[in-house]
């Protein structure tokens, strides 16, 4: 094996290539820099980066889907509907990362509101929104759920 001094520098890009040793493969592996930034990026989301979503749902029966801008990314879904409402249903991203978080607030009442997982349980969600109310989520994926902590 050569040691680091005796390999020629190069000038580093977000194309540049590492080398790493893929585990679960049990092989070694290669992967862009630019990989290793998004990698790193998702890994270190802190709990307050919200990255905010808006939805204005206009009838009864309204259904909005978080769909955050990358993979893990927490949410805040802020939802402006014309009128109280006295159904709604918000779903989970579709593929959620292990800490992901989701708040939901609405200025707007919702009277009876169905929180779906998307594949996922979701534990302590509310059945109902008031006015100016929010609750937020994280995901377990252990357990492979949300689970209510505000």
């Amino acid at each position: 094996m050569a040691s680091l001094d005796r390999l020629n520098e190069g000038a580093l890009s977000t194309a540049a290539q590492l080398a790493f040793y893929d585990p679960a493969n049990g092989a070694d592996r290669r992967a862009s820099i630019a990989a290793l930034i998004a990698l790193i990026q998702s890994s270190l989301t802190e709990s307050g980066d919200l990255v905010t979503q808006y939805a204005s749902p206009n009838a009864t029966g309204f259904s909005v889907t978080v769909a955050p801008p990358s993979t893990g990314a927490n949410v805040h879904l802020l939802m402006t509907p014309l009128a109280g409402y006295a159904a709604g249903t918000v779903v989970m991203p579709a593929s959620p990362v292990d800490g992901q978080q989701v708040v939901v607030t609405s200025t707007q009442a919702v009277t009876t509101l169905t929180v779906s997982g998307n594949g996922a349980s979701v534990n302590g969600a509310p059945t109902t929104l008031a006015a100016n109310g929010y609750f937020r989520l994280r995901y377990d994926q252990i357990n492979n759920s949300f689970n209510r902590i505000g």
